[in-house]
């Protein structure tokens, strides 16, 4: 009788994170793999490749290259049995074959094999429940540093038993091929959101993979009742919470970073049944004429472990000359948010007591602060409202309307009145303060009247933050229908009333009458109507 053969058992091999992340990225080798880098090494291994140069105060300056800001008509969405009915297809949310996205994801993944890379692991979402676990592909060490300091970091607990649930390949260097790729150009940024993968190519401009990490969070979140928003926060040291909308330019960094309230945060958030708390784990702000007279907290945070892109050195130095806007006026800083002294860790808060929409209004007709009903929040939340001056792009010569609804239009995949129905409802249901805030111009439209001093716009803030601006008569504006305060410790009081401050009070009742109307055909354009339920 023959023995039978025992099989040997199969050995078991715990996989490293490192290969765990590999076949999670499905790529099965690279030229160069470098995991979970630390911001230090980071660092030197973009000095080495000369990706950047330190700057006087240790922060590492890059360039973005050809792109130095998002580019909207080259993003993508997968449309797919989960999109197709859900996403509000257009101008804004292009619709992507998914085909097409399969073979250029395989091509993607075989470039990206015969280069170095760099992997992270990083978390977006500070409240557990609602967190996205990324894994996060790169080819410069800068980029991965951008990626460090702007989502959640983890101990190397959490690394070695991390599993994620969200890719992304941002690799510049790779050009799509437009007759085969079905892209309109060479680079794009593509959201697959059944597969959960983001491929970013052909740019180098960072922010296209913070940004795209926020769009896929506007998709999954409101079916879970969480109201995702493109907006800053901070909190009172009697735990008021306040958030900041406004696009770019209106001041919603600047007037979130106050030294008087923690920061939870300067840009991205979500408002659950608990309250709100931060997506990201950084800050992403302007610097254009930074300075820290103006701006303190930001400027401190300019340094080693922090980024500065396209920004420019005095001459023979290495001290960042903030007013150079030569490469682009969209001059930015990346670092993580423990670098703001009174920054709120975790980044999470009560349910707010107070919102403010910022606009920079250059036609100079809305009040410096308003008081808004539940129903006149939803409508210019909607609006998302404000103003390019003449000279911010080619072309324009006068004050011109801008509308974003949501105050981020380009990163909402579903339709806006779904985000401002959700917003009307945790308003009513929360009993929130809504402020409608200028902080553009007086005294007539851009070129005649003036900017809003900053330090009225801040005392503005304080005494409706305080509860003072409860406590006098308001008056309504006979053009718009805002509820104005009559008077604001620290503000001239005839500010307060933006008719008072022209010199021709006929000329501003055409303006106002003017802006009043583009606002009529903006809300006609939303055809599906909002109400509280």
């Amino acid at each position: 009788m023959v023995a039978e053969k025992v099989r040997p058992k199969p050995q078991i091999i715990r996989a490293t994170p490192e290969e765990k992340a590999l076949k999670f990225l499905t790529i099965h080798d690279a030229r160069e793999i470098n995991f979970q880098l630390s911001p230090t090494e980071l660092v030197e291994h973009s000095l080495r490749q000369q990706e950047g140069q330190l700057t006087d105060t240790g922060a590492l300056m890059c360039t973005t290259g050809k792109f130095t800001g998002r580019s909207p008509k080259d993003r993508y969405i997968v449309r797919d049995n989960l999109t197709d009915q859900r996403v509000d297809w257009g101008s804004v949310n292009i619709p992507f074959d998914a085909a097409q996205f399969d073979q250029l994801y395989r091509r993607m993944c075989r470039f990206v094999e015969y280069q170095r890379v760099y992997v992270r692991y990083a978390v977006a979402g500070a409240d557990p429940r609602f967190q996205l676990k990324l894994c996060i592909l790169t080819t410069s060490a800068w980029q991965n540093l951008f990626c460090a300091n702007m989502f959640l970091r983890l101990t190397d607990a959490e690394v070695a038993d991390f599993e994620p649930d969200f890719t992304i390949l941002a690799v510049p260097e790779f050009q799509a091929n437009p007759a085969e790729d079905g892209t309109k150009a060479g680079n794009f940024a593509i959201l697959n959101l059944s597969k959960r993968v983001i491929l970013i190519g052909g740019t180098g401009y960072a922010g296209e993979i913070k940004k795209g990490v926020f769009s896929a969070l506007n998709f999954l979140l409101p079916p879970k009742g969480v109201l995702p928003m493109h907006c800053s926060a901070n909190v009172g040291t009697k735990g008021d919470v306040a958030i900041f909308f406004g696009l770019s330019g209106t001041g919603k960094t600047t007037l979130s970073a106050d030294p008087e309230r923690g920061l939870i945060g300067d840009d991205e958030h979500g408002w659950s049944d608990r309250g709100i708390f931060n997506f990201e784990g950084g800050c992403y702000a302007k610097v254009v004429d930074l300075t820290r007279e103006r701006e303190e907290q930001i400027f401190d945070a300019v340094r080693y472990g922090a980024i500065v892109e396209n920004t420019q050195f005095f001459k023979d130095t290495h001290t960042v000359n903030y007013e150079d806007t030569s490469l682009t006026e969209n001059t930015r800083t990346s670092y993580p948010i423990d670098f703001i002294d009174n920054a709120v860790i975790p980044s999470m808060g009560n349910h707010p007591q107070h919102i403010f929409f910022l606009t920079c209004d250059a036609f100079g007709v809305l009040p410096p602060i308003a008081r808004l009903t539940t129903e006149q929040a939803m409508d210019y939340f909607l609006l998302g409202y404000t103003a390019k001056v003449a000279g911010t792009e080619m072309g324009i010569t006068e004050p011109q309307a801008t509308f974003s609804a949501c105050f981020g239009a380009a990163f909402m995949p579903l339709h806006p009145t779904e985000y401002a129905q959700m917003l009307g409802e945790k308003i009513h249901e929360h009993g929130v303060n809504v402020w409608l805030v200028n902080t553009g111009w007086t005294g007539g439209s851009y070129g005649i009247g003036q900017r809003m001093k900053l330090s009225h716009t801040r005392a503005m803030l304080r005494a409706a933050l305080t509860g003072v601006l409860s406590n006098v008569p308001f008056v309504e504006h006979p053009v718009f229908g805002l509820a104005m305060p009559s008077t604001c410790p620290d503000v001239p009081t005839h500010l307060l009333d933006p008719r008072q401050t022209w010199a021709d009070p006929a000329a501003y009742d055409a303006k106002a009458a003017h802006l009043n109307e583009l606002f009529g055909n903006k809300r006609r354009s939303f055809t599906q109507q909002t109400t509280i339920v």
